[in-house]
C-alpha cells in the first residue's frame, strides 16, 4: 500500500482468499484492505496516538440517514454526553479533495451535527470546526487534542 502523510503505525494483516485484510481496532474485526480503509486505518491510528482520543469514544462505518437516502460515515468521535464531536470523510488517496467532497461531508453534518470535521486521502488533511450559526466552517491548522472533562 502507498505510504501516507501519517506518522507511521503498525498494524496486523491477514490474507484469506488472495484479499490481504487489516486488522481495525475499532470494529475488533479483519476489514479488506482497501486503499480507502488503509486511509481510515492510519486516521484511526492517528485519533488514538497522536490527539489521544479514547478508543471508547470512536465509531466507525455505521449507518445514516440524510434525506431518508441511507448513507454511511467513515468515522466518529462521541462527546461523553453521546453527542458527536468530530465527523471524519476518509477517500482513496487517488481522490482528488474537491468541493464535492466538503459537501458531502456538510450533508452527513446536517443529520449528525459534528462540531468539527475532518476530510482526508491520506496525502492531505483539511480540519474545520463548525459555526452553526452562520452555517459554515471554519478552516483550522490541526484538529484539537482531546481533553477529558
Amino acid at each position: 500500500m502507498q505510504n501516507l502523510n501519517f506518522p507511521n503505525y503498525s498494524f496486523r494483516f491477514k490474507n484469506s482468499e488472495n484479499k490481504v485484510s487489516v486488522f481495525d481496532e475499532i470494529r475488533k474485526k479483519f476489514i479488506v484492505l482497501t486503499p480507502e480503509e488503509w486511509v481510515r486505518q492510519h486516521t484511526i491510528q492517528f485519533l488514538l496516538h497522536e490527539k489521544k482520543y479514547p478508543k471508547s469514544y470512536i465509531n466507525v462505518e455505521k449507518l445514516i440517514h440524510v434525506n431518508d437516502i441511507k448513507k454511511r460515515y467513515d468515522v466518529v468521535i462521541y462527546k461523553p454526553d453521546g453527542s458527536i464531536f468530530l465527523l471524519i470523510e476518509c477517500k482513496a488517496p487517488e481522490v482528488t479533495l474537491t468541493q464535492h467532497v466538503f459537501d458531502q461531508i456538510a450533508r452527513y453534518n446536517l443529520t449528525l451535527k459534528a462540531e468539527y470535521l475532518m476530510v482526508t486521502n491520506g496525502l492531505n488533511h483539511y480540519f474545520c470546526q463548525m459555526d452553526f450559526e452562520k452555517e459554515q466552517y471554519l478552516f483550522l491548522k490541526e484538529l484539537p487534542n482531546y481533553t477529558p472533562l
